[in-house]
């Protein structure tokens, strides 16, 4: 379970075996569930988007990535000052059981990108998906002071600019214009 401190009403940060539950849980929700497993997703839509495919939802998932982005911005923040504050917690041995967790969710991200998009479809395939998770995988560790594992390029550069959406309209104040005529 990568949140069950988290989630536990009765559960202290006092010691350093606690400190270190704490952490786990905060790499799983933050780095692992929010930044690592919802940007396959995020890719494939947009990838979509970029093709004038599905245009509506993809600018949809434009909001979320940012949101998420925001999300994960901050679980580093608050990982990394925890572990300021507690280097004693921040051991050789609990950075390799991080790493380790940390390659075991890219392994499941890539069976997902497999499973979702099998053949390929529209020119985007399995493989890229699985590169991008490794590169994303390896700045999200670089994000939390862990060293890279893949060195994998960004298969998709154009994320970057999705991630970096600055919208300044409210989606709520704004009228779909784009009516297609029988």
């Amino acid at each position: 379970n990568l949140t069950k401190s988290i989630l536990d009403p009765n559960f202290t940060t006092e010691g350093v075996e606690n400190i270190q539950k704490f952490l786990h849980d905060l790499i799983g929700f933050y780095v692992i569930m929010e930044g690592i497993f919802f940007y396959a997703g995020f890719a494939m839509m947009l990838a979509l988007k970029r093709q004038n495919k599905m245009v509506g939802i993809g600018q949809q998932f434009e909001y979320i990535m940012r949101d998420e982005s925001l999300h994960l911005a901050f679980g580093c923040d608050v990982i990394n000052t925890i572990k300021e504050e507690n280097p004693d917690a921040w051991t050789e041995s609990f950075q390799k059981e991080i790493v380790d967790l940390i390659a075991q969710s890219v392994e499941l991200e890539k069976k997902y990108a497999y499973d979702a998009c099998p053949e390929g479809v529209l020119g985007i395939n399995a493989e890229q998906f699985s590169n991008y998770v490794e590169y994303i995988a390896d700045r999200r560790l670089e994000r939390i002071g862990l060293p890279r594992l893949y060195n994998t390029a960004n298969p998709f550069e154009w994320m970057s600019q999705a991630a970096d959406l600055n919208k300044e309209k409210n989606f709520f104040e704004t009228r779909v214009t784009e009516y297609q005529s029988a």
